[in-house]
């Protein structure tokens, strides 16, 4: 295993969030409505990771250092979990775990219809993360494995749709996004090794 002591550090970070917010809860710090605020909390740790995650292939040409695109599929798994654990709180603490209400919240809010359709991108892409679906698929691996631009798509969506009051912090995202974006034209892709080269030679 390549960069292990990167790979633990990721781990780490990865647990760390969600335990110190149940921490927090445990001790009422999280005000009068602790479920939502940790249903947010894992929405928005799903998100961080998932520009992230999009951001190892840009660094790696841009640094050409390979433990960047190592940890990418760990980091892809991450955003799964928190996705995960996003929906469990929803439907734990927004739902109180009545299915009968789910078609309600559906019509009311349609943005939970586009944060479903975000998870079952994220699902396809985490079952087929692995060497042996990549053998077995090939060239359609990749293929598959760009749904993480719609991904990305629908979850600044979600977001948007959320907090449309109150734009300030979806900005941030969404412009990150947007770089990461125009990062992967291949016009601008190219341009990065070329920085990097001239950055080794400057040092």
């Amino acid at each position: 295993m390549r960069y292990p002591w990167l790979r633990l550090a990721i781990f780490i970070v990865g647990c760390l969030f969600p335990a110190w917010w149940l921490y927090e809860a445990a001790l009422n710090l999280l005000g009068p409505d602790p479920g939502k605020i940790l249903m947010d909390r894992l929405g928005l740790g799903a998100l961080t990771f998932l520009l992230v995650t999009l951001s190892m292939t840009p660094l790696q040409k841009l640094t050409g250092w390979p433990g960047w695109v190592v940890v990418r599929r760990q980091l892809g798994l991450w955003v799964f979990a928190y996705i995960v654990l996003h929906i469990l709180a929803y439907l734990f603490f927004i739902l109180g775990l009545d299915w009968g209400q789910l078609a309600v919240e559906l019509r009311k809010r349609p943005y939970i219809i586009v944060g479903a359709l975000g998870f079952l991108g994220l699902l396809a892409l985490a079952a087929t993360s692995n060497r042996y679906s990549q053998r077995r698929m090939g060239a359609r691996w990749k293929k598959l494995h760009r749904l993480v631009y719609g991904v990305l798509g629908l979850g600044l969506l979600h977001f948007l749709w959320i907090v449309r009051s109150d734009l300030r912090e979806w900005v941030i995202y969404a412009l990150i996004g947007v770089v990461l974006m125009v990062l992967r034209v291949p016009v601008v892709s190219r341009v990065l090794p070329k920085i990097a080269r001239r950055q080794g030679r400057a040092v």
